[in-house]
């Protein structure tokens, strides 16, 4: 099942405005050195080790930029792949291929990036109840992406954007006045706009996670900046009532003891805006 945010409509919107950015009036290059009505094939040719992700993307992008091409799938999303590998081929109208080809492309080597360090990270917390999420440290405008390909590498989406959760981060609580005055004044709000979202609240301290089990009313407690000591001693204090969140400088070095102080979930805002292109091409043949 997909997520709430890969609809056609989203899908669509994303590859025509990629398009309109890339294409433009015209792909000159190619309509001005292919002589017209010439056909071809393409293979995606994998050049790294990895998790394959942005395949079914892909072939939406080359029915987007012309229906005539047909794509064969060798690879699907969430494959792991090796060097020499092929993802899929595409045949038919050769200027459309490679109208198409640098969206393609740039897509999949991102995504593919982003699947594969998520797995990877997985891999050190296993062991554990953890979860891998997701954050809004994403690329502007291809955020739709990037949460996707968390997903197909095994990893949780947290909230896509500000208007499908409540999250009350420090900023929130110390403009609104405090814990209790944050979470309650956010609890009339949704009633009185008849909003049915999760709320998650962070806490700096012990203190502030006592606060907020005397308050109540939410979903999840993040667990902020803590030091593996606090945030076992706090996981202890929540006792369950409430599902937990550790945040806030972890790396993968400190992943795996993060995990083992029993929090929920684990957010790395690196999954998204730290990666390194998986190395994938596209050649005529």
């Amino acid at each position: 099942m997909k997520p709430a945010y890969l609809t056609p409509e989203s899908l669509n919107h994303f590859i025509q405005s990629a398009l309109v950015e890339d294409i433009g009036p015209g792909d000159y290059s190619s309509l001005a050195s292919i002589p017209s009505g010439k056909m071809g094939k393409a293979k995606l040719l994998i050049k790294d080790s990895g998790i394959l992700a942005g395949v079914e993307l892909a072939g939406e992008i080359f029915k987007a930029v012309d229906a005539g091409l047909h794509v064969e799938f060798f690879k699907k999303d969430g494959d792991e792949v090796q060097a020499g590998d092929i993802g899929l081929i595409v045949s038919g109208p050769s200027a459309s291929i490679l109208s198409a080809e640098r969206l393609v492309l740039n897509c999949m080597q991102r995504m593919s990036a982003i699947a594969t360090k998520t797995h990877r990270l997985n891999q050190l917390i296993s062991h554990t109840k953890a979860k891998l999420m997701d954050t809004r440290k994403t690329t502007p405008n291809f955020r739709l992406m990037e949460k996707w390909a968390v997903l197909i590498g095994g990893g949780v989406n947290h909230r896509f954007a500000l208007y499908d959760m409540v999250m009350l981060k420090d900023n929130h609580v110390d403009f609104a006045g405090g814990i209790r005055s944050a979470i309650e004044r956010t609890r009339t709000y949704l009633s009185d706009h008849q909003l049915s979202l999760k709320i998650e609240i962070e806490t700096r301290s012990l203190d502030e996670v006592s606060q907020v089990l005397e308050v109540g009313g939410v979903d999840y407690i993040m667990l902020d900046n803590m030091d593996y000591a606090t945030m076992r001693e706090a996981v202890r204090m929540i006792d369950g009532k409430f599902s937990t969140e550790a945040s806030g400088g972890i790396t993968e070095e400190k992943l795996s003891q993060v995990a083992e102080c029993g929090v929920d979930y684990i957010s790395m805002g690196a999954l998204t805006h730290s990666v390194s292109s998986l190395d994938i091409s596209l050649k005529a043949f």
